[in-house]
Order: C-alpha cells, then sequence, then structure tokens
C-alpha cells in the first residue's frame, strides 16, 4: 500500500508553526506533497528540508514568498524533476517524481484571477500538464496528478456555483479544460467513492467561511484510467487546519 497525502499549505513556515510537522510524524504518508510552498530552498531550515524518515525535494518559485511546491517521501524517487516549461518552473508549479510502481505529479495550477486576468498562462499551464501525463501514459506509465488545481470542476463541487459562475477558479474555461482533462482519460478519484455534495478542500478566511462550511473543492488526486483499480482510498481530511485547504489523501496498492 502507498498512502500520498497532498496539501496546499499556503506558506510552509505559517504551517510548521500551526503543527504541520506533528501532522506528517502523526500520519507518516509515504509522501506527502505540498503546495504554495512560498519559500526559497536557501530559506530552508534542517526541520523544513529533513523531517525524520524523509528525504524532501522543491521547485520554488523565483518571486520571493509566492507559489512553489515540495515533495517529502519515505522512500527515494528513481528521479525527481521539474515541468521543463521555463515560465512554469519560474514559478515552482510542479514536480515529477518517478517510483518504481508509479509516477507521481505534484502541481500548483495558477489562479486565473480576478476578471480573468492570468486565465491565458492558466490554461496553457493546463494544456503542459496533459500533454506530461499523456507522455507518461503513452509510456505505460501509471501516473497520479495531485495538487491544487485552482478549479472546482462542477456546481456539486462548491458552495455557491451560480454566485461564482464569474469567478476566478469556476469559470468556463477552467471548467471546460477539466472536462478535457476527464475526457482524456483521468479519473477524479474522490467522486469514484464520495458522490455527495457539500465536499470542500478550501475555504475562504473571509465570512467566516470554515466555520459556515461555504467552500470549495479544488485539490484532486486524479489517476489515469489504467491506474483506477489500485486506488482503494480517496479522502479528503477536513478536519485538519492550518492552512485554507485541508490535505486530501489517496490510498494506492502500488
Amino acid at each position: 500500500m502507498t498512502r500520498v497525502i497532498s496539501w496546499n499549505v499556503n506558506g510552509i513556515r505559517a504551517a510548521a508553526k500551526k503543527g504541520l510537522f506533528d501532522f506528517l510524524a502523526e500520519q507518516q504518508p509515504d509522501v506527502l506533497c505540498l503546495q504554495e510552498t512560498k519559500i526559497q530552498e536557501e530559506q530552508l531550515t534542517e526541520e523544513l528540508r529533513a523531517p525524520a524518515g524523509y528525504t524532501s525535494y522543491w521547485s520554488s518559485a523565483e518571486r520571493k514568498g509566492y507559489s512553489g511546491v515540495a515533495l517529502y517521501s519515505r522512500q527515494k524517487p528513481l528521479s525527481v524533476t521539474r515541468l521543463g516549461v521555463d515560465r512554469f518552473d519560474a514559478e515552482g508549479r510542479a514536480l515529477i517524481a518517478t517510483f518504481p510502481s508509479f509516477t507521481l505529479v505534484t502541481a500548483y495550477f495558477p489562479n486565473s484571477q480576478e476578471g480573468g486576468k492570468r486565465l491565458a498562462y492558466k490554461i496553457d499551464f493546463c494544456d503542459s500538464i496533459l500533454t506530461l501525463t499523456e507522455d507518461l501514459v503513452s509510456q505505460g506509465k501509471r501516473v497520479l496528478l495531485c495538487g491544487d488545481y485552482n478549479i472546482a470542476h462542477k456546481p456539486i463541487d462548491l458552495a455557491n456555483p451560480k454566485a461564482n459562475e464569474g469567478n476566478a477558479g469556476y469559470l468556463p474555461e477552467e471548467r471546460a479544460w477539466m472536462d478535457k482533462f476527464v475526457g482524456a482519460g483521468y479519473v477524479d478519484t474522490f467522486r469514484m467513492f464520495n458522490q455527495e455534495p457539500d465536499n470542500y478542500t478550501w475555504w475562504s478566511y473571509r465570512f467566516n467561511a470554515r466555520a459556515k462550511d461555504i467552500g470549495w473543492r479544488i485539490d484532486y488526486h486524479c489517476v489515469n484510467e489504467a491506474f483506477r483499480d489500485a486506488v482503494s482510498q480517496s479522502v479528503i481530511m477536513k478536519e485538519v487546519t492550518g492552512s485554507d485547504h485541508c490535505p486530501i489523501q489517496i490510498q494506492l496498492t502500488a
């Protein structure tokens, strides 16, 4: 069994102060993927770089205090690379870790921003990720794409779909890309097990949204169709605090 937890921590230093490494020690996942780390590698402390039992890998944004992803793994991957597209690597958007039985892609998808200001950049990133996963699948790889997609796919995935139709994360172009992604043969693993509404992974810090459970499901573990049967669990860890997102977990027979 392999357990992978993904979590947008909205700043790893802030999350560390709120118990991130207690959570890691308690949960002991095989891999922990973090998004929005907001740290440069030269700023890493020993605690951040090497918690007991784990090796860490980082992709930081050139701009300080912005974006970035990290991966903590018990087993050393065969390789870990960045996306290989300069304008996305400059923002520390993704890491690709190759394990003997599957390939893990962890990504922090861009926010399309108010008025769709970064929508073109966002969709370009989405398409680059799909090109990557399709290439891996064509090589016979089993692929897990996890992270903060910054997209609520369907009306069931956010508390107020009608009111948010013109808002970043729920724009028609973003939902259309998710349709394309799923149509290309990728499975939203959470929906394999749970078809219920009111399951969210992100809540605004405003308006007491988390307490009222007015949220969005924008964090996903998706696998290619050939990997579907290896998924034994995919859950939202809603009770875990420390960020405006909560962690999500998948269990694989891999």
